[in-house]
C-alpha cells in the first residue's frame, strides 16, 4: 500500500482586508499518496494559490492540520518551516527564480548549501541532477545564456537535488512556448515515473491533463477531486532532447 505523504484536515485560511474577513480557503480535506501526480486547478480567487502556499509551507492555515510525512507542520514556527521547505519540498516556478549571476551548477547547488552539505558532495549531487535533466553540457552557463526551456530544466534540477518528498510546480510552463511546454511536461512525466510525488498548480486544462488526478477549487472549497481518465502522455520523440 502506498504511503500517505500529505494529509490536510479541515484546513481554512482567512485574511483580514480592512474591516472585512476574506475566507480564501474553507474546510479543505485532501490526502495525497507518495508517487501521485496531482493537478490543482481553479479560476482566479478560487483559493488555489493560497492552498499552494500552505502545501509549500510558505504560509500557515488559520485552522486545521497539515501533515507532511506524518509531521504536523501547520503550527511550526518560521525557522522550522524553512527547514521543512529545504528538506521536503522542491519548488518549480513559472518565472524560474534563478540567480542571474550564478551558473546552472551554482543555482542547483544552492539548496545543498542551506542544507549544510560539503562542497565536493554538493558538486557531485548537482552535476548528477543536471545530467538527469540533460543539461550536463550547460553546467557553466548563466541563465541569460540559456533558453527558457533550459532555464526551467535548471529550476527542475534545483528542485530535485535534495530528493524532496514532493515537487510543487506552480504554472511551470507559463513562460514557455507550446513546443517547449510539451518538452517540460515530458520531463515531469519521467520524474513522476522515477517515483516522485508531483503537485502541479495550473489554470490550463491541457497542462492539467498530464496529471493522473485533478482537484478543482472554487470559492475556497474543493469543487471536484477526480481521477484523470484521459491522461495526456508526451511521446518519446517530443521529450527534451
Amino acid at each position: 500500500m502506498q504511503k500517505e505523504v500529505i494529509r490536510l484536515i479541515d484546513i481554512s485560511r482567512h485574511f483580514k482586508v480592512g474591516s472585512e474577513i476574506v475566507k480564501a480557503l474553507r474546510t479543505i480535506n485532501i490526502s495525497i499518496l507518495r508517487n501521485e501526480y496531482v493537478a490543482l486547478m481553479g479560476p482566479s480567487g478560487s483559493g488555489k494559490s493560497t492552498l499552494m502556499n500552505i502545501l509549500g509551507c510558505l504560509d500557515t492555515p488559520t485552522s486545521g492540520q497539515y501533515f507532511l510525512n506524518d509531521q504536523d507542520v501547520s503550527r511550526m514556527d518560521d525557522n522550522m518551516l524553512a527547514e521543512i521547505r529545504n528538506k521536503e519540498i522542491g519548488f518549480i516556478f513559472q518565472t524560474f527564480n534563478l540567480l542571474p549571476r550564478s551558473t546552472a551548477l551554482e543555482n542547483v547547488m544552492l539548496p545543498l548549501v542551506y542544507a549544510g552539505i560539503g562542497k565536493l558532495k554538493r558538486f557531485e549531487m548537482a552535476s548528477k541532477v543536471l545530467d538527469d535533466v540533460q543539461l550536463s553540457d550547460r553546467v557553466k552557463h548563466k541563465p541569460n545564456e540559456l533558453s527558457g526551456g533550459q532555464r526551467q530544466r535548471v529550476a527542475i534540477a534545483r528542485a530535485l537535488v535534495n530528493n524532496p518528498s514532493i515537487l510543487l510546480a506552480d504554472e511551470p510552463t507559463g513562460n514557455l512556448d507550446s513546443k517547449t511546454s510539451v518538452e517540460i511536461m515530458g520531463l515531469l512525466e519521467e520524474i513522476h515515473k522515477a517515483g516522485n510525488t508531483i503537485i502541479l498548480v495550473t489554470h490550463e486544462e491541457d497542462i492539467a491533463k498530464h496529471a493522473h488526478r485533478i482537484i478543482r477549487l472554487k470559492d475556497g472549497l474543493i469543487e471536484s477531486d477526480e481521477v484523470n481518465k484521459d491522461i495526456v502522455l508526451v511521446s518519446s520523440s517530443e521529450r527534451v532532447k
